[in-house]
């Protein structure tokens, strides 16, 4: 379940905000920091779980491949933590 901070994270994600609780009301914005409509803001909830996904399933995908490339070169996590990597 999202909470304000995590919408506000999704809808603007370069930061410039503050909210308090998950109250549209509450939220503060920085100079320069285009506000979102309290439409914007209550639509995303109901975006913010399919988001995440696709999120988590990018970063998965990342860590995948540089494990692969890892591999490739004969090292593991394993081995670049023993390194201090």
């Amino acid at each position: 379940m999202a909470i304000g901070a995590d919408v506000l994270d999704m809808l603007i994600p370069t930061g410039g905000w503050v909210i308090y609780g998950d109250d549209f009301d509450s939220i503060i914005y920085n100079d320069g920091v285009k506000p979102i409509t309290k439409k914007q803001f209550e639509d995303g909830f109901a975006q913010y779980d399919a988001w995440k996904a696709e999120q988590d399933a990018a970063k998965a995908a990342t860590k995948a491949a540089a494990q692969s490339k890892l591999a490739a070169l004969g090292l593991t996590v394993e081995d670049l933590t023993a390194l201090g990597l």
